[in-house]
């Protein structure tokens, strides 16, 4: 992930392509989940027996898988470090070979839909058909010309944007993304903003043609699995009915939109008094490029604009970074020493010699920051990130250890159970361990001497947190929002930039800056919509990283307000976490939250436990103020 370009929560948490192998032995039994309502339905009952039994089918996956995810992983990570027309057809022909593989082995498994099988295989045969396990998370047509258009399509629109850049005037004016965003994050002119916000949106405008085709193969490929859309493919894979997955994030988004509003209706204040009430009305959306961010998904980059106290001095990590004299090296070091703490193993020494952790200078790279599970049996794992010595490059490295650590704890599993209890789990582990990031925990390994916490500091401190974390929440919801309408069909592609603004509107309360037509694709200027990664696992994770901070916090014995917690060091709240993490996919995520942390639910209660102090700070400062848009 690249400084104020993309953050930390939404980095994807596997190689793209990546396939786990499978072990039919040596897995431990688990209550078989609730049946989707949108499972593949059962084909009718073949005259004659399979040909294998269940136990050797399951042998079968794991070999052929096995032998195929390896080529795959390579080719999507040298696809994404070395990006250029031969890697990316590489690429492509790697994923389209895996996606044919594993669409036969889904058709094959439809011959045990009726056998007699012990919960254990039901599960794993149930899992083999989510979209975790298929390339790209795409369901891909069985017809093998659409499913290599449909693999070729994805990786042009993904080239498409790692190679995007805006030349308003030519070659040598031409800017990147990571150049354009740091216009939005550190000018405060008005225009200049506006220009680079709307050049990046010229790069995703050549995809609209490529992504109407998509949702069209896609939808083949979904149907064909017993999918309506891709979209209830999505949401079939949290062990409960796509539209009770639907209900459960709105129902997450009730208990935390309170305090979106409260936040929301101080920052559209303080946006006015810098650019007028001409240009940012006190009671209607904020412009969409003013938040300091490409997308507003984040505001931490206008805190200097909206700071509590302004005159109360902040803790300067970066500055300490930079005078210690970190490299990524040391930045990674530091951050594996997180989990060494609580009595976590080491990294292999094949992550230090493997992993991509700066900007090489001589050709194309995706920057954006993820953590790839290369060889699960070997435990070859890597990070691909381009650290500079930064605050926030420092946090993004803390998470992505958080999924190879989790990789890591669950890699002796068998091949369906490789994966995170469900995709919000993944992301969650690694933000958790951020938020044990404070003042305490700098001083403990030597980056601050010393600190001092009062009530101004605190709010300063929370305020900043908040412009992150609790900014990114409706965005975070929002993404697949759109998509599950798109590939349902709900919004056509005349439609596809009018619902998308509507979305954005009514969950973030932001608008487009300037007109923006049909002829515009602004969904493709966020790279997990033209990667077809989904998205609501970042909003999940933004709910359980509360959930999970405060039972760590328990386990380790901490007494005192919630935001000072940090399990840094604490091999008992390491024990809870490992053994979560070891679950994987084993049982239904409701089963491995109820062993982890003693209840079935997800609940975002601990982040208003959080940052009560803001909260509260807040709603004595926007009194009297038109709150809402």
């Amino acid at each position: 992930m690249t400084t104020a370009t993309l953050t930390r929560a939404d980095a994807p948490c596997t190689a793209l392509g990546l396939v786990l192998t499978l072990s039919a032995c040596g897995q431990e039994a688990a209550s078989p989940p609730p049946a989707p309502a949108a499972a593949p339905a059962a084909a009718p009952a073949a005259e004659a027996a399979p040909a294998e039994s269940p136990g050797d089918f399951l042998v079968r996956v794991n070999r052929e898988l096995s032998a195929i995810g390896k080529e795959t992983s390579a080719a999507s990570w040298v696809s994404a470090t070395y990006i250029n027309e031969d890697t990316n057809l590489l690429s492509s022909l790697a994923n389209a070979r895996q996606g044919t593989l594993i669409n036969e082995l889904i058709a094959d498994s439809r011959a045990y839909d009726n056998a007699e099988v012990d919960p254990d295989t039901r599960r794993n045969l149930s899992l083999l058909r989510r979209a975790d396990y298929m390339p790209e998370h795409m369901s891909l047509p069985a017809d093998p010309e659409l499913l290599s258009e449909t693999t070729s399509i994805q990786r042009r629109m993904d080239g498409l944007y790692g190679a995007g850049r805006y030349c308003p005037d030519g070659e040598e004016s031409c800017r990147t993304l990571q150049q354009l965003s740091d216009v939005l994050a550190h000018s405060r002119d008005y225009d200049e903003q506006l220009e680079a916000w709307v050049g990046w949106r010229t790069v995703s405008r050549p995809m609209r043609p490529d992504y109407e085709r998509f949702v069209e193969l896609t939808t083949i490929g979904a149907k064909e699995l017993g999918f309506n859309d891709m979209g209830e493919m999505w949401r079939s894979g949290y062990d409960m009915s796509p539209a009770a997955f639907a209900e459960e994030t709105e129902r997450l988004w009730g208990q935390v939109s309170p305090l979106y509003e409260q936040l929301h209706c101080y920052v559209r204040d303080r946006l006015a008094d810098h650019y007028g009430e001409d240009r940012v009305s006190r009671d209607g959306p904020i412009p969409a490029h003013l938040l300091g961010n490409m997308w507003s998904q984040s505001w931490g980059e206008i805190f200097d604009l909206v700071a509590p106290y302004p005159d109360a001095a902040p803790l300067d990590i970066t500055a300490a970074i930079e005078a210690a004299g970190y490299d990524a090296e040391k930045i990674t070091r530091v951050s594996e020493g997180f989990f060494t703490s609580m009595g976590m193993p080491s990294l292999p020494d094949t992550f230090y010699e493997r992993s991509m952790l700066t900007k090489p200078r001589d050709r194309d790279v995706q920057c954006h920051a993820s953590a790839w599970n290369m060889d699960p049996p070997n435990n070859d794992v890597r990070v691909k990130q381009c650290v500079v010595p930064t605050e926030d490059q420092f946090e993004t490295m803390h998470h992505e250890l958080g999924h190879i650590y989790y990789y890591l704890a669950y890699n002796h599993l068998g091949f369906t159970h490789r994966k995170g209890a469900h995709d919000g789990f993944h992301e969650g582990i690694g933000d958790t361990l951020m938020l044990s990031m404070t003042p305490g925990y700098y001083q403990e390994i030597g980056l601050i001497d010393g600190f001092g916490e009062d009530e101004q500091a605190l709010i300063n401190q929370q305020m900043q947190m908040a412009l992150n974390k609790i900014a990114f929440l409706p965005f975070g919801k929002l993404i697949d929002q759109w998509r599950w309408g798109v590939f349902a069909g709900e919004t056509p592609p005349e439609r596809y930039n009018a619902d998308w603004w509507a979305l954005r509107t009514r969950y973030q309360g932001i608008a487009a800056p300037v007109e923006r037509t049909e002829g515009d694709f602004d969904p493709g200027a966020k790279f997990h919509v033209p990667n077809n990664t989904p998205y609501t696992r970042y909003f999940l994770a933004h709910i359980l990283q509360f959930q999970f901070h405060q039972a760590l916090c328990e386990a380790a014995g901490y007494e005192g307000p919630l935001h000072a917690c940090s399990i840094y060091g604490s091999e008992a709240a390491g024990d809870k976490l490992w053994t979560m993490m070891g679950y994987g996919t084993s049982q239904p995520w409701q089963d491995t939250l109820e062993a982890s942390i003693g209840t079935r639910e997800m609940d975002a209660s601990a982040i208003i436990d959080y940052f009560a102090p803001l909260m509260g700070w807040l709603e004595e400062e926007n009194a009297g103020r038109s709150c809402g848009w």
